[in-house]
């Protein structure tokens, strides 16, 4: 069978002050620096990697370069594994998110806040469609035994491994965790195309890091 190895980005700015990142090009903090020093440490302990693949925003690429130098592959940014185009709310605090505009919240209105898509940006079950469609062809073009590195956000994490584990949206945006370089172990039956979680949200090699 192959691996998927599907990973977070470090620590930034925006994560401290816990504000909407979508599509901004936000840069890892020191602490995220060394978060991702970590990561490439310890997949390339644990892993033989075959392939890196990686949002192309700024802080998934800063998370995947040093990976890429300590496994010999350079990342192919794939902007499919973009975290959620939040349009007019990038920016926002999550209170400000939460309390200024609770048609986007999933506690609130449940899944009609998955619908519903933010002025020049994109709904959540939009962004679901647009990373299982990265996924999947991701699975499709795998061979059999190849280890591959995906570096990506929280939001997509959650995407894929709900949809994985048939979780509804809300459960898989609610009842999901994801840390900063999380470590995520995916079995890939190459044959039938069947999905295995593994390992999740492993966060063992930073969690001593604050």
């Amino acid at each position: 069978m192959a691996t998927l190895v599907v990973v977070r980005h470090g620590e930034t700015m925006w994560n401290r002050e816990q504000r909407v990142q979508g599509w901004a090009p936000v840069a890892l903090t020191e602490t995220g620096r060394r978060q991702a020093d970590a990561l490439a440490a310890t997949v390339t302990d644990q892993y033989a990697v075959d392939r890196l693949v990686s949002s192309d925003l700024r802080r998934t690429l800063e998370t995947a370069r040093p990976l890429g130098r300590a496994v010999g592959c350079e990342p192919t940014p794939d902007r499919r594994w973009r975290e959620r185009d939040f349009g007019v709310l990038q920016g926002l605090s999550y209170g400000e998110l939460f309390l200024g505009y609770p048609e986007f919240t999933l506690t609130e209105v449940g899944y009609t806040a998955a619908e519903t898509r933010p002025e020049g940006g994109e709904s959540l079950i939009e962004q679901r469609d647009r990373i299982i469609d990265a996924l999947t062809s991701l699975v499709d073009d795998m061979d059999s035994n190849e280890t591959v590195v995906v570096v990506t956000h929280g939001g997509p994490l959650y995407l894929i491994l709900g949809w994985i584990k048939d979780l509804d949206i809300v459960a898989t945006v609610m009842e999901q965790e994801q840390g900063n370089c999380a470590i995520n172990e995916i079995k890939v039956d190459t044959e039938s195309g069947r999905l295995a979680v593994q390992r999740e949200n492993d966060t063992r090699h930073v969690d001593n890091d604050t």
